[in-house]
């Protein structure tokens, strides 16, 4: 990765296993072997495709399906047509189109969408299949991603601005959740898309990264990470009601919160971890990204980030538009108060 690349995250690409990524020595891995060794990789995920013919045809030699057959063949990356055949009093055609490439090649999922463009008169082409519908997931899941994390993102501040009643705060923490997921999509990439140390996961080579685990993904880790954020967040609000003072707030929630935070997430690293050992490379990557994901979150987010930053905005994290009157406690009851911080210690990250 050189220094004018993007980072990892940002090049996370979505794909499809297939059983050419099982453990070596698998039954499935043996027969998807040989099948690719003798009959060409297509033969695993051939594609169905299935025309709706108007007005009906009379029978295969149709000159629509003899144009249909050959600009199925002349398409770029298809292997072999099977003849085409006919069904339901002839208003539909179907035919088996084997690809060049396997099943979890991209240029299959490029083929699906060629073949999709073929255009005969009087014939609609349609494309479907165990791999064409894989291969429309990971598009779909590709597209819609982006929204999902924004509305997500999005109520989380809400809710956040309602628990904490300081804006800058909600939309600070809301962000700040995405550090570690950003950095588990990194991990990802890095290790099962271009390869690095991927042997170290068991794994004989680079693998595409399911299309699903991103936004599941996406999903758990953020709901661990909001859970962090508030507990740690609490305890700041308590201590900045207690004395007024930002800095000291700070320092308290997070001496209170990080021998708890770290120990919590000691544990689920340890256990997450430990499906990087599971023989399916989907476990695989669930474990890897989740303990790196925690690993970071629980250390440079919540060790580092969120105190920094809060310690640098100062009173704008409790700064509310409709809020009237006194925002912190009176001076001489926050000296009172401050006592707080003498016992303090730091955490333990």
């Amino acid at each position: 990765c050189s220094p004018r690349s993007p980072p990892p995250a940002a090049t996370l690409s979505l794909g499809q296993l297939d059983a050419g990524d099982d453990p070596p020595g698998s039954a499935t891995r043996t027969s998807f072997d040989l099948l690719a060794e003798g009959f060409g990789p297509g033969v695993n995920g051939p594609l169905a495709v299935v025309a709706a013919v108007d007005p009906p045809a009379a029978g295969t030699a149709d000159p629509r399906l003899t144009e249909l057959a050959r600009e199925l063949a002349a398409t770029p990356g298809v292997a072999f047509v099977a003849p085409v055949r006919l069904t339901d009093g002839g208003r539909v055609a179907t035919a088996s189109v084997q690809p060049d490439t396997g099943p979890s090649d991209p240029a299959t999922a490029a083929l699906v969408a060629d073949l999709r463009d073929v255009r005969v008169d009087g014939v609609r082409v349609h494309v479907g299949g165990a791999t064409a519908t894989r291969a429309d997931l990971a598009e779909r899941v590709r597209e819609r991603m982006p929204w999902v994390i924004a509305v997500v993102v999005g109520l989380s501040t809400v809710l956040l601005y309602v628990a904490f009643r300081a804006p800058v705060l909600a939309v600070k923490a809301a962000v700040m959740n995405l550090v570690s997921i950003g950095a588990a999509y990194g991990v990802l990439t890095a290790v099962f898309s271009w390869g690095w140390g991927v042997e170290l996961t068991g794994l004989s080579g680079p693998v595409p990264v399911e299309s699903y685990v991103p936004m599941m993904l996406f999903a758990l880790l953020f709901g661990l990470s909001m859970d962090y954020e508030v507990f740690l967040l609490s305890a700041v609000q308590e201590a900045w009601w207690a004395t007024g003072d930002n800095r000291v707030a700070v320092r308290e929630g997070l001496a209170g919160t990080g021998r708890v935070i770290t120990s919590a997430a000691l544990i689920m690293v340890t256990v997450f971890a430990g499906f990087v050992l599971h023989t399916d490379p989907v476990i695989k990557m669930f474990g890897l990204g989740m303990a790196v994901a925690v690993a970071v979150d629980a250390t440079v987010v919540r060790g580092l980030l969120v105190p920094a930053t809060m310690a640098l905005l100062g009173r704008a994290n409790w700064w509310h538009p409709g809020r009237r009157g006194r925002t912190v406690p009176a001076p001489e009851r926050a000296q009172a108060l401050a006592g707080l911080s003498s016992n303090s210690q730091p955490p333990v990250v």
